[in-house]
């Protein structure tokens, strides 16, 4: 097998085990649900947000959301930052579905409630290779399967450690995808983008302190951000970034995934200067759909001075 290939995982027979019934029962009912009309669905997602706020583990994300955005966005009013709050709580329940529309619906059902602009921005600068980046929405899922119906490219991801799910996730994301990749594994990236490939890349989580710059991140001056934007550029500097951001129309109409110019990256070349120019990539991303994005993870975890987790305190 080529190494720009992850050998991602295959059914087992082991899976019909009567240990995994359950599983598949439940997978067939989630099935079922996605058959509903659509405008159901997003009524159905809304009562999933609502369960979701009640949960502990809700509560506990939505206190580490409100204090993302509070570091994020200090000048903003008390006011503001929770309308915000509300609202992306609101969308959480409806991500839920959103996976598995992107996993099980048709091509065509796709279609039906999505719209793509900016495509040609794919396929002008495919032979370069691109760099697709792609920030953490609650859509994100759903976004790609769009893109990759216009224009196929290869996914990175980080494998489940439960079997049975990483072979799901594996299944649903090569509806849109040619290959799939470990999330570090560098080396197949680049050999992908030499080759004229798209890679999809999210740089915008926070993956702990090695190769790592703190960098500003909105106004968190210190923000742990990943050095990968500088490999992947240096080892194939003709590869073009282009960003994209899916979100779901504020009326329930559907999906608009806006794919964006390729961003210049020429002028800069440490990797301090790099991250940084990749952040102000993601900060525009993000500012789409402020309330779309994935404040649920902590963002700000990784101390300079390692203290982790002291923002959150």
């Amino acid at each position: 097998m080529s190494e720009n290939h992850h050998p991602y995982p295959r059914f087992q027979k082991a899976f019909l085990h009567p240990k995994y019934w359950g599983f598949w029962l439940g997978l067939g009912l989630y099935w079922l649900l996605l058959c509903l009309p659509y405008p159901c669905l997003v009524k159905i997602g809304s009562g999933l947000s609502g369960i979701f706020k009640r949960l502990k583990v809700g509560k506990r994300r939505a206190k580490i959301a409100q204090r993302n955005l509070e570091l994020a966005f200090p000048d903003w009013s008390a006011q503001q930052r929770e309308e915000v709050l509300q609202a992306h709580l609101n969308n959480v329940g409806m991500a839920i579905i959103e996976t598995g529309m992107a996993w099980f619906w048709s091509d065509q059902r796709i279609k039906k409630w999505s719209k793509i602009d900016g495509v040609e921005y794919l396929k002008e600068n495919a032979k370069d290779g691109i760099i697709l980046v792609g920030v953490h929405f609650l859509t994100l899922e759903l976004g790609a399967r769009i893109v990759g119906l216009y224009h196929p490219g290869i996914g990175v991801y980080r494998p489940n450690d439960k079997p049975i799910m990483d072979w799901l996730q594996a299944w649903g994301r090569m509806r849109s995808n040619k290959h799939l990749l470990d999330r570090k594994n560098l080396r197949a990236m680049v050999k992908a983008l030499r080759q004229g490939d798209t890679i999809w890349y999210a740089p915008d989580h926070d993956y702990g302190r090695k190769s790592a710059v703190f960098i500003p991140f909105f106004a968190v001056q210190d923000a742990a951000t990943t050095t990968g934007s500088y490999y992947l550029l240096k080892a194939s500097p003709t590869s073009k970034v282009i960003p994209f951001a899916p979100l779901r129309n504020k009326d329930n109409s559907g999906y608009t995934v806006t794919i964006s110019p390729p961003v210049d990256f020429t002028d800069v070349s440490s990797e301090k200067e790099i991250a940084i120019r990749m952040n102000q990539v993601v900060e525009s991303e993000i500012m789409k759909g402020v309330d779309q994005y994935m404040w649920l993870h902590r963002r700000f975890k990784t101390e300079q001075d390692g203290d982790d987790g002291k923002k959150y305190r």
